[in-house]
C-alpha cells in the first residue's frame, strides 16, 4: 500500500523549503553508493512499498525488494537495497525508515497478539485509535501482522456507544433511529453489563461490544447470545490474558494498542561500496 500524498508531505516536512545542508556540504553530488535497509530486530515487516516509493520520489530507480510485507524476519535481514546518488539516498533515509519502522512495529505487535490467541476461533482486530492521516496504512499493517480490521470510518457501520444512548434517550431509541435512517448499515452496540446484553439482543444487532468485562463475564455473554450475533470483547485485555478472553468464545478482541501503542521496529540503513 502506498500513500503518495503522505510521502510528499513527509519529505517536504523534512526539508522545510530548504535543502539538506549536511549532505550538500559533505557530499559532492557525484558519488554513487549502495544502501541496504537492514532489520536490527526480529519482527514482521510492513511498509516496504512505502519505503520504495519514498526512494522513487527523490529520483532513485535502482531498487531491489528482498522481503515482502507480512514476512517474519530475523536480526540482520536485508529488506531492500537501493543504488544511486548518495545525496538522494540520504535525503530519503529518515522518511523511508520512519514509515517502514512504524508500520513494521504495528505488524510485529499484531502478530504477537495473533500468536497469543492461536488455536481459538477468535480474531484480533484494530480500532479507530490511529495516527491522524495514517489510518489506511496502519490498518494495512495490522492485516500484514495477521489481524483484522474494524470499520475504517464512521460511515462504514454504526457503533452505538453510551454517549449515543444518552443522546437518543435509550438504547432502543438509538438503535431504532439508526436502523430507520440507515437500514442497510451494520449495527454494533456497546454494553457494560450482562443485563444490558439481554436488553439489546431482541433488537437483533449485528454485533455487541462487551465493554470491560472479565473473561468469565464474556463466557456468560456467549451463552446468553447463543449465536444470535457476533460478540467483541474490549477493555482490560492484555497479552497476558488474551488467551483467556479468546477461550471465552467471543468472536473478536478489540485492541486499540495495535495502532496507538506499537513500538517502532528497529530498522537501519547501511551504506556500502560494491
Amino acid at each position: 500500500m502506498i500513500d503518495q500524498d503522505l510521502i510528499k508531505r513527509a519529505l517536504a516536512e523534512d526539508l522545510q523549503g530548504g535543502e539538506d545542508i549536511t549532505s550538500v556540504a559533505t557530499v559532492s553530488g557525484a558519488e554513487k553508493v549502495v544502501a541496504d535497509f537492514v532489520a536490527r530486530k526480529a519482527g514482521v515487516i510492513a511498509g516496504i512499498e512505502m519505503a520504495k516509493a519514498v526512494l522513487v520520489e527523490v529520483g532513485l530507480t535502482d531498487i531491489s525488494v528482498l522481503v515482502q510485507d507480512g514476512a517474519r524476519v530475523e536480526v540482520g535481514a536485508v529488506l531492500l537495497t537501493v543504488r544511486g546518488d548518495t545525496r538522494a539516498i540520504l535525503l530519503a533515509e529518515r522518511t523511508a525508515l520512519n514509515f517502514l519502522g512504524h508500520l513494521s512495529g504495528i505488524a510485529t505487535l499484531t502478530r504477537r497478539w495473533v500468536d497469543e490467541v492461536a488455536g481459538t476461533q477468535c480474531s484480533v482486530r484494530d480500532t479507530r485509535k490511529t495516527t491522524p492521516g495514517m489510518r489506511q496504512l496502519e490498518k494495512y499493517a495490522v492485516r500484514m501482522g495477521g489481524g483484522t480490521n474494524h470499520r475504517m470510518s464512521l460511515s462504514d457501520a454504526a457503533l452505538i456507544k453510551d454517549n449515543h444512548i444518552a443522546a437518543a434517550g435509550s438504547v432502543v431509541a438509538a438503535f431504532s433511529q439508526v436502523r430507520a435512517k440507515f437500514p442497510s448499515a451494520p449495527i454494533e452496540i456497546e454494553v457494560d453489563t450482562l443485563e444490558q446484553l439481554k436488553e439489546v439482543l431482541p433488537l437483533k444487532p449485528d454485533l455487541v461490544l462487551l465493554d470491560n468485562m472479565s473473561p468469565q463475564q464474556c463466557a456468560e455473554a456467549v451463552a446468553i447470545a447463543a449465536g444470535s450475533c457476533k460478540l467483541e470483547a474490549s477493555g482490560g485485555i492484555s497479552l497476558e490474558n488474551a488467551k483467556s478472553y479468546a477461550l471465552s468464545g467471543v468472536d473478536y478482541l478489540a485492541i486499540g494498542a495495535l495502532t496507538h501503542s506499537a513500538p517502532v521496529l528497529d530498522i537501519g540503513l547501511d551504506l556500502r561500496v560494491e
